[in-house]
């Protein structure tokens, strides 16, 4: 009995399917297509799992560098006047820089007439309820920093997850929708280093974070040479100016720009870069030492950072900034003058002392 009525259930199942197949004019074959792309989109949702955007804390911003963010470029001039220069990036918006070189460090992003990302350090800027050289513990009193921070646009989703030393040296919180703040933290001081505003598209650019998403990335850089040359130049002369207002907060004297020098980081840089290699010697075992000699730099002393694979200059100094050794360098007062080499997304740093 059990038996017969199983089989006839089945048979009134294989009816109704039967009967919604000629209702709506679907074939058997076209039938199964259609279960087979909704398998495999659920397959992909549980690869790439979309995560429920959390409701955002009441954060309340009055520092007029966190209202530029949407701001066009014209405002921005007559607000603050012309920039000291204009810097091509390799993410398709130029950073207007404004510096005193000493103090004052700040550089917006500018891309069709509007600011997409800010980078600022230094002394007296317009971050409240925050400010450079607070420590960790106040600026958590105003920011709830998380392993998991995601954003959604559409039915595109994206996690960023951040590791122990991410949430220790470069945490991020959201501050609108499609708003983030990355606050760089030097570890050895547990104090504010410097801060980041930037738009979702910029951060999904950028990808400072393992990411999990479902969706599209924007592309990574692919840039003529003619291009490059213009981001590294200015990726150059954001690490020397950035460089000096480090200095600065630490009271060791600003170092000089030196053309020879740069010229020999350049090259190094390069070099890692064409042959796949990270590291201070090159592949013939020449170190700083004869790289100097090569150009015939004379100093009394010499220092030299590298960095690879940071998505912009501001990120490679915080780098530098929270590794012992590189730091040594960075806040040695014996240094007097500076030589930087970008090439791509290799840097470095060549100081020396001249007599």
């Amino acid at each position: 009995m059990r038996l017969i009525r199983t089989i006839l259930i089945l048979f009134l199942l294989a009816l109704g399917a039967f009967y919604l197949l000629e209702k709506h004019n679907i074939s058997p074959k076209e039938a199964v297509h259609d279960i087979g792309n909704v398998l495999e989109e659920k397959k992909s949702m549980l690869e790439s799992k979309s995560v429920p955007e959390k409701k955002l804390p009441k954060i309340t911003l009055k520092g007029d560098l966190f209202l530029w963010v949407g701001k066009s470029s014209g405002e921005l001039t007559k607000s603050l006047g012309d920039p000291l220069r204009i810097d091509k990036s390799a993410y398709g918006y130029d950073w207007w820089v404004y510096t005193d070189q000493h103090e004052q460090y700040i550089q917006f992003g500018v891309q069709d007439g509007e600011i997409k990302t800010i980078y600022a350090s230094g002394n007296n800027l317009s971050t409240d309820p925050i400010q450079i050289g607070q420590s960790y513990d106040e600026i958590t009193k105003h920011f709830s920093f998380a392993k998991e921070v995601s954003y959604n646009e559409g039915v595109s989703s994206y996690t960023f997850h951040l590791n122990d030393d991410d949430i220790k040296m470069r945490p991020i919180a959201k501050i609108a929708d499609n708003v983030f703040v990355q606050c760089y933290f030097d570890t050895f001081t547990g104090k504010l280093s410097s801060i980041r505003i930037l738009t979702a598209d910029v951060l999904l650019k950028h990808r400072p974070y393992k990411i999990e998403y479902r969706g599209d990335l924007p592309d990574e850089p692919n840039l003529s040479d003619k291009e490059w040359a213009k981001v590294e130049s200015g990726m150059e002369q954001q690490i020397f100016d950035i460089t000096n207002v480090m200095r600065n907060q630490f009271d060791k004297k600003s170092v000089k720009w030196n053309e020879t020098v740069s010229k020999v980081a350049f090259l190094h840089s390069e070099d890692m870069a064409e042959n796949n290699y990270f590291s201070h010697y090159s592949k013939n075992g020449n170190g700083l030492k004869e790289r100097l000699a090569a150009k015939e730099v004379y100093y009394l002393s010499a220092g030299e950072n590298i960095a690879a694979q940071y998505p912009d200059a501001p990120a490679a100094m915080e780098g530098w900034l929270n590794s012992e050794g590189h730091r040594a360098a960075l806040l040695n007062n014996d240094y007097t003058h500076l030589g930087v080499g970008v090439y791509h997304f290799y840097y470095t740093q060549n100081f020396v002392e001249k007599p």
